[in-house]
């Protein structure tokens, strides 16, 4: 069945409008049922320099069968944004589309939900207080139970125990219970992605994971024991294995998914092998919601040259996943 996906435009005064005019400029290749959320000046202007010309009918009932259209909603019509400038009012407009889109995946309208790119600064000067976007959307949702989020590059997914936090913290948060979260809620959105036995890896924290316990002893007393605890779950995964070369062996076809410890060693591996693909999934959540895993770029807003693959492959994961909902 086609997955319906609330398409949101992301921050009006970077690259997300002129992405999402991209996409909607070739309306044969999109996977989805399409409701758009956007900002009519942004649009417009990110249509004029993609070169595309956008027929957008407006909904405001929830049973239209269009393949393409926009949603009524108070922001399409919002005072204009300076473009490539970061600021307050782009962060506020931003939660209050996202806070649309999840409105309409609780009310069913959707199946799932893709937004293109969103800045945390402007979305903290805009209201939020959480620490990042996902823990605001399971904020919104009412969601209290684990969630995390996934970076997707092609068929290889990543999770990890700890995300946006310092360096100097992760050891001590690291737990085996939240290995074990880590890779329950992998190995379950793997197979929501139509990947139905999903091959996971684990990384070890540690140079050399650790070397037996010379260079620290998380593999050991936390990594290992989450690994066997998620196994009890019905969650089997490798490892803990070498964080310099578990990517190796993914990148030659070991692994679906590998688990890390902290952001960045996920991160610098998946960004180095296709960073202009990358995607972002907020995992764990009741609503399945994507996004590219790259920024705003304010500096070429409005030149008509961001890359779009890694929008297009956000809407693609959003519609396998809002398929599999059914």
């Amino acid at each position: 069945m086609t997955a319906t996906i609330a398409l949101v435009a992301g921050d009006p005064a970077g690259i997300g409008p002129e992405l999402v005019a991209k996409l909607l400029g070739e309306p044969g290749k999109l996977p989805a049922q399409i409701r758009l959320i956007a900002h009519r000046a942004s649009l417009d202007a990110a249509a004029k320099v993609a070169g595309v010309a956008l027929e957008l009918p407006a909904l405001k009932t929830d049973d239209a069968a269009l393949a393409v259209a926009r949603m009524e909603w108070s922001g399409w019509n919002a005072a204009p944004f300076e473009q490539g400038k970061a600021g307050a009012a782009n962060g506020a407009f931003m939660l209050d589309s996202l806070k649309f889109a999840l409105d309409l995946a609780q009310r069913g309208v959707v199946d799932a939900v893709c937004f293109a790119p969103l800045n945390k600064s402007v979305l903290r000067a805009g209201g939020m207080k959480q620490e990042d976007e996902l823990r605001w959307f399971a904020d919104v949702l009412g969601y209290r139970g684990p969630c995390g989020e996934f970076n997707v590059l092609e068929k290889l997914w990543t999770s990890r125990v700890t995300s946006h936090i310092p360096l100097k913290d992760v050891a001590r948060l690291l737990t085996a219970e939240g290995v074990a979260e880590a890779i329950g809620m992998l190995h379950e959105a793997l197979r929501r992605a139509g990947n139905a036995t999903p091959r996971i890896g684990v990384c070890g924290l540690n140079p050399h994971n650790g070397d037996n316990g010379n260079f620290g002893r998380e593999e050991i007393d936390i990594i290992a024991p989450g690994v066997e605890l998620a196994a009890k779950r019905g969650y089997a995964a490798a490892g803990p294995y070498p964080a310099d070369t578990i990517f190796v062996r993914a990148r030659d076809g070991a692994f679906d998914g590998i688990v890390t410890m902290y952001h960045d060693q996920g991160q610098i591996a998946m960004k180095l092998m296709g960073f202009e693909r990358g995607v972002t999934v907020q995992g764990g959540l009741p609503v399945a919601i994507t996004t590219p895993a790259h920024g705003t770029a304010y500096d070429i807003a409005g030149r008509g040259v961001a890359n779009v693959q890694a929008m297009s492959n956000a809407l693609a994961i959003a519609a396998r996943m809002g398929a599999a909902s059914h």
